[in-house]
């Protein structure tokens, strides 16, 4: 009987599980047969122990390949995950992974680089931006003079009415003239 992928990780997963059911209990609840239980839980890579069977983002086993063929989600997935492991229990973690110690710093080394890195191209984008600065902060001052000569005028147009009236009033005749 052909069985699917995801059911074979459910079942391997199950019996991984710390506390999790034997083989042979697993076989009698769900009608596969111990041997073929056995052998899923081999080829994902567990040997007893309880330790589980290190899972891609995706929920299937990553053992099934060598570590060097993992994509690189995969490899994150184990650099995120070893983050958070004791140093103590590292060691542990990295055999059930089928890994070493250098390949994990050379994928950690990688993410930090590529992380550091700035995209092809940033730096032209960076000195188009710079210049399109430079003229926006050129433009600005223009204006702000352009403005504060505009509001000296008007300052001065109103002070010199005040001084000497409004051209629209008609001037006094001098006391001296006859009409």
């Amino acid at each position: 009987m052909a069985y699917s992928d995801g059911f074979r990780a459910q079942m391997v997963r199950r019996l991984a599980t710390p506390g999790g059911p034997s083989a042979t209990a697993l076989a009698e609840e769900v009608g596969v047969a111990q041997p073929t239980l056995s052998r899923w839980l081999r080829r994902a890579g567990t040997f007893g122990a309880g330790s589980p069977a290190p899972l891609t983002p995706a929920g299937q086993t990553m053992t099934a390949k060598r570590p060097q063929d993992w994509s690189a989600e995969e490899k994150l997935a184990v650099v995120i995950e070893a983050a958070s492991v004791a140093e103590a229990e590292l060691g542990a973690f990295l055999r059930a992974r089928g890994l070493h110690q250098a390949q994990l710093q050379e994928w950690r080394q990688r993410l930090l680089a590529s992380l550091s890195e700035r995209p092809a191209g940033a730096a032209k984008r960076s000195r188009a931006e710079a210049r399109r600065i430079r003229q926006l902060e050129h433009e600005l001052t223009r204006k702000e003079k352009a403005l504060a000569e505009a509001a000296a005028l008007l300052m001065l147009k109103k002070k010199a009415r005040a001084i000497w009236g409004d051209e629209d009033e008609p001037t006094p005749a001098p006391s001296g003239s006859k009409s």
